[in-house]
């Protein structure tokens, strides 16, 4: 099994930034190929922030943080990285960072291993 933790959240005012991270590890064999942050506020449903295919870095966003977040690789193996710029206060939420082996459409159900979340807050 792998383990995924999030690291680098906290509280911010509006137009501040925060960089988020992802580290997959528990089996030295592990190599994502996929990986995505998705995020959940009290009430709603979680839903697909951003998403990188670690072989090509080929990423996609959701409308409403492109242009204001970034998904990059980090500088170790399974280490993969959200900045986010420019935060607004409907962007608190729970911030979750999913991966798997494979390439997989980023969509919550077509994840498998999770981390167990890191808030972030944006107060206005």
């Amino acid at each position: 099994t792998v383990q995924l933790v999030e690291s680098g959240g906290g509280s911010v005012q509006a137009g501040g930034s925060l960089r988020l991270s992802c580290e997959v590890s528990g089996d030295p064999d592990y190599s994502a190929a996929t990986v995505s942050w998705f995020r959940q506020a009290p009430g709603k449903e979680r839903e697909h922030v951003a998403c990188i295919y670690t072989v090509r870095g080929v990423t996609a966003y959701d409308y409403s943080v492109k242009g204001r977040f970034t998904i990059s690789q980090g500088s170790t193996k399974n280490t993969v990285n959200l900045q986010m710029n420019n935060l607004k206060p409907e962007d608190t939420a729970t911030y979750y960072c999913a991966a798997d082996r494979t390439i997989k459409v980023c969509r919550a159900a077509n994840f498998d291993d999770w981390g167990q979340g890191i808030q972030v807050t944006v107060s206005s």
